[in-house]
């Protein structure tokens, strides 16, 4: 990528030209978007030009002028596309459902919603540049990197509450960080091949660095190891929370305590 001069660089007040409302307009603006991604890909956004992009998406430069005014337009509205597309990933995951699989399918599902995201050219281009180019970016900044921290924390929250606020938000943000760092190495590479093996390493490094902390054994086996401390009996049932440590009430005798307490709670 070049370097961006001071006027290279998109204005804020660049918008759509006009909002298309019929289907037919809106499926002619989702053409121009792909078809800018592909040029932005291929010569990056100082080398663009409108009529490459209208070019690339067959269609007259009248027609795509009837939407953008320019190519910085047209990145902004790449920019708000995939803004909309990650925040409808985030809506359609179920967490309470996720965070009862075992770690590696919690991982599997959550990084296959990525990746089904990362298959639209639109988005692919965007989360390059903006490890590239941030000097180009109109909607988008460092916020949007900690919406995917707070989601993720949320995951871990909600997978085991024990956590301090302090803990699950900063494995949320190793966890998006490192997998951002290696989605970026691996969208970047021209081999398919390498980058499908880049993207496959994402899930085994987020399950190597989570599974001594909300492993599938910090979860389901801790009923079998656990005895009341008052009668030895493992009977046990969960009874909530207190002061952030699962409790526990012995079926038996009655009595409550704390996870690896002897002390009531």
């Amino acid at each position: 990528m070049t370097e961006h001069s001071r006027s290279s660089r998109p204005s804020s007040s660049n918008n759509f030209r006009r909002q298309p409302k019929q289907q037919r307009g809106k499926e002619r603006v989702e053409k121009i978007l792909d078809a800018a991604a592909a040029v932005f890909d291929e010569v990056g956004y100082d080398a663009a030009t409108t009529h490459l992009i209208a070019a690339k998406a067959g269609t007259a430069i009248g027609s795509l002028y009837q939407f953008f005014p320019d190519k910085a337009a047209i990145f902004k509205a790449m920019e708000l596309r995939h803004t909309e597309r990650v925040k409808a990933m985030w809506a359609q995951v179920d967490i309470p459902t996720i965070v009862q699989l075992p770690l590696r399918q919690m991982i599997h599902a959550i990084a296959s919603a990525v990746a089904e995201l990362f298959e639209q050219p639109v988005s692919r281009v965007v989360f390059v540049q903006f490890y590239l180019a941030r000097e180009i970016f109109q909607s988008i900044d460092d916020s949007m990197t900690q919406e995917a921290i707070n989601f993720m924390a949320n995951i871990l929250k909600r997978r085991k509450p024990a956590l301090t606020g302090k803990d699950y938000s900063l494995l949320a943000e190793v966890c998006v960080h490192s997998s951002n760092a290696v989605m970026l190495a691996a969208l970047r590479s021209s081999n398919q091949e390498h980058r499908q093996q880049l993207t496959q390493q994402i899930e085994d490094l987020l399950v190597s660095y989570l599974e001594p902390h909300v492993g599938d054994d910090r979860l389901s086996n801790v009923m079998k190891v656990m005895i009341c401390p008052h009668c030895q009996s493992q009977q046990l049932s969960k009874n909530g929370y207190r002061r952030g440590k699962q409790c526990y009430r012995c079926k038996d005798c009655g009595r409550q305590f704390v996870m690896r307490s002897p002390h009531g709670c």
